[in-house]
């Protein structure tokens, strides 16, 4: 082969660098393809606008819902409101139906469905005038009894609270006030409910046993919280200490016999 059989015509030189583009060009459509792909499947029926927010096919923004209203969320507002056109008459005959749910709930209670129980309390509650604090104060606290049993404590503590402000004697919101804030590991405030429930009965016998069993529980608490948290000083002091060559341990507290105060002690530590 000599040299002019070697070497390329400027339409075979054309030829190789447009195929090469052309080759580039199809993966790089080729990949476009896929993602649009892979972006239809994130939603069906939606789009987005050209800012970038979810719209439906009506062509509305799509609106975040309010998700911190709990749904057996009480409105005391509208319920003040109704009840100004409300007779006296009207009051009774609201009243009797909030028992009637209120029973309907007892027997969803007794049954073991306590999401119904606690639907029927609720219902009642929003149909019981607040003019009738006794009859809402047992709703609340029936309520509360089967949150509790759908181990939904921190909201069954505040409907037992809600009932202990409509009756400040009520003994049995109290006692299950008490009971679930040792649930949740509140002491402090299950050894207060149980002390208030025998300034009301002497004799109740879970509250006797609690005052006396829950004191120990609090010091033994305190004493290990203290004692994580000397730690975390500990630990602390000694990431100070590091950059000069020092530890706690080159520190120790001395207490004065005579005036009960504390000294520090240093103490160099030879290597």
């Amino acid at each position: 082969m000599d040299g002019k059989e070697s070497l390329k015509t400027n339409e075979q030189i054309i030829e190789e660098l447009t195929k090469d583009l052309e080759s580039s060009c199809i993966k790089v459509d080729e990949k476009s393809a896929s993602n649009e792909g892979a972006e239809s499947t994130l939603d069906s029926g939606d789009s987005k606008d050209s800012d970038g927010k979810v719209v439906t096919e009506s062509g509305d923004d799509e609106t975040e819902q309010d998700t911190n209203v709990p749904k057996d969320f009480i409105d005391e507002e509208s319920l003040k409101d109704r009840e100004l056109t409300l007779s006296e008459s009207e009051k009774e005959t609201l009243k009797e139906e909030a028992d009637k749910l209120k029973n309907q709930g007892n027997d969803f209670f007794k049954k073991g469905d306590y999401t119904e129980a606690v639907s029927m309390y609720t219902q009642g509650l929003q149909t019981c005038p607040l003019a009738y604090n006794k009859e809402r104060s047992i709703l609340y606290a029936n309520r509360a009894a089967a949150k509790s049993k759908l181990l939904e404590k921190e909201p069954a503590i505040s409907d037992c609270t809600k009932a202990i402000e409509l009756n400040p004697d009520y003994v049995k919101a109290y006692v299950r006030r008490a009971q679930l804030y040792e649930e949740t590991e509140k002491l402090d405030e299950a050894l207060e409910d149980y002390k208030k429930v025998l300034t009301f009965d002497p004799a109740h016998t879970e509250s006797n046993y609690a005052v006396r069993r829950l004191p120990p529980l609090i010091q033994e608490r305190n004493e290990k919280l203290k004692a994580e948290m000397l730690g975390k000083l500990k630990d602390l002091g000694n990431m100070v200490l590091k950059p000069f060559g020092l530890s706690t341990n080159n520190f120790e507290l001395q207490k004065d016999p005579n005036s009960g105060g504390y000294s520090v002690k240093f103490h160099q530590h030879h290597s």
